[in-house]
């Protein structure tokens, strides 16, 4: 029997892509995940998740990875969509792509049926298919999606530093480095491409930034 479990990292970075993964298993080899240290990704340093990378890949039938760009996150309304709604595209393409037999994913909705149904909608691969919440922790083969995930998103903010040849940390609003670049650069965020501009942090920026530069004239 084939296993896979997909997951996604970078949901709420207002930098960089939010990376959907899916890892397929065979059933018997399962174990092997477990006994390399396989477990979700938050509990793991940014050096072991490095270190798990090339192991699972090389336990893994297949693995699949689909990047969700920011522009792509900032479009999302004008096609009438939310987040959620991003995130059970991608994985149901994943899912068709893995061809399993079980589909396993960490569920992106409090709403665990409502998305079920939503995915399996939108799936053409029939399989048995499971949603849960917490899925990265109960499941090795999603917590393999999970490392997965959240190396190919710290590669991809690499990529976007080298890019631009700045500093921008992890992407993530509460990170001090994100935050300086943030400030210092927010005149041009809407001209970056990597940068969220939907989200309310980055209004919230230039508002405030705006609001102060108008001041000096009064």
């Amino acid at each position: 029997m084939l296993i896979a479990g997909i997951e996604e990292a970078g949901r709420g970075p207002v930098i960089g892509p939010l990376v959907v993964c899916g890892v397929l298993v065979e059933q018997d080899r399962l174990k092997e995940l477990m006994s390399i240290g396989v477990k979700d990704s938050k509990m793991l340093s940014p050096e072991r998740r490095e270190e798990l990378f090339p192991k699972i890949k090389a336990i893994a039938k297949k693995v699949h990875c689909i990047k969700i760009t920011a522009k792509e996150i900032d479009g999302r309304e004008e096609r009438g969509l939310n987040l959620n709604d991003l995130e059970a595209i991608n994985m149901a393409k994943i899912a068709d792509i893995l061809k399993a037999d079980r589909v396993i994913i960490d569920a992106p909705s409090t709403n665990i049926p409502a998305i079920t149904k939503q995915i399996r909608d939108l799936m053409k691969h029939d399989c048995e298919l499971i949603l849960e919440h917490k899925a990265d922790v109960k499941y090795p083969v999603v917590s393999a999606a999970s490392i997965i995930a959240k190396v190919t998103r710290d590669q991809e903010v690499v990529k976007i530093e080298d890019v631009l040849k700045l500093k921008i940390g992890s992407g993530y609003p509460s990170d001090p480095i994100t935050q300086k670049f943030l400030d210092t650069y927010w005149s041009q965020l809407s001209e970056i491409p990597f940068i969220r501009n939907s989200w309310d942090t980055i209004k919230r920026l230039k508002a405030k930034k705006g609001q102060m530069n108008i001041s000096k004239y009064f």
